[in-house]
């Protein structure tokens, strides 16, 4: 295909692996952050609500230098917690992963808030008139009501995390067929003699899958929508 490298698909793979790893893990926590948000009024919830999308705000390179010097062999958790238990994360997929959740992570928090914020309160109230505890709520009421936003904030993480790039190439580097995914591949290709023509044809990987990936979102929320 077009000449690919066993590199090439083994960048155009790990992308997916990435971002997918990275949704699933995001998601629990997403939810909890989201549903603090919307429904609890505490103290701090300014201040978290800052912390939460500050990665929106910050350059990429600047989270992914952060994160290394958090991981990293010096840094407080790899120094004191990863060192010891003998688990490696800075360049390594698993870091790639981490840097996109932390990226990635406010766009899901927004979209599943927004979706829980479109819940009718009377409906909370009334679970919890009749009985139910606080996690039957959750579980019966919310999140259910609370599904097209968790659809589109993993969505929109997903596709997000295909073009990562700038915290990943801090925190996992651009190792080929190790930590090299298809943002990584192109920078590469763009920077050698000669590569315009292989960057063109990872780009166009990168565009189908991306509207592959939103065309599914489509379908699924009109699937959702008839179902109501």
């Amino acid at each position: 295909m077009l000449g690919f490298t066993p590199a090439d698909y083994s960048a155009i793979l790990l992308s997916v692996k990435v971002a997918l790893v990275a949704t699933v893990m995001s998601l629990p926590f997403g939810f909890a952050v989201a549903y603090l948000m919307t429904f609890r009024k505490f103290r701090g919830r300014v201040a978290l609500d800052v912390i939460v999308n500050l990665p929106l705000t910050l350059p990429p390179v600047v989270v992914g230098y952060l994160l290394l010097l958090l991981l990293g062999q010096q840094g407080w958790i790899g120094k004191m917690i990863l060192q010891p238990l003998g688990i490696r994360i800075i360049f390594t997929w698993k870091a790639a992963v981490i840097a996109t959740a932390v990226v990635g992570f406010p766009l899901m928090v927004r979209s599943i808030r927004t979706g829980m914020e479109t819940i009718d309160a009377r409906l909370v109230q009334a679970s919890r008139t009749l009985g139910a505890g606080w996690l039957d709520t959750v579980m019966t009421v919310i999140l259910p009501l609370s599904l097209k936003g968790i659809i589109a904030g993993s969505v929109l993480m997903f596709a997000r995390g295909l073009g990562e790039f700038g915290a990943t190439i801090i925190v996992a580097g651009n190792i080929p067929g190790v930590t090299q995914t298809i943002p990584l591949a192109i920078y590469e290709y763009v920077s050698s003699p000669r590569g315009d023509v292989m960057a063109m044809a990872l780009c166009g990987v990168s565009i189908t899958i991306s509207v592959g990936v939103l065309i599914f979102h489509e379908w699924l929320a009109g699937q959702m929508i008839r179902t109501d």
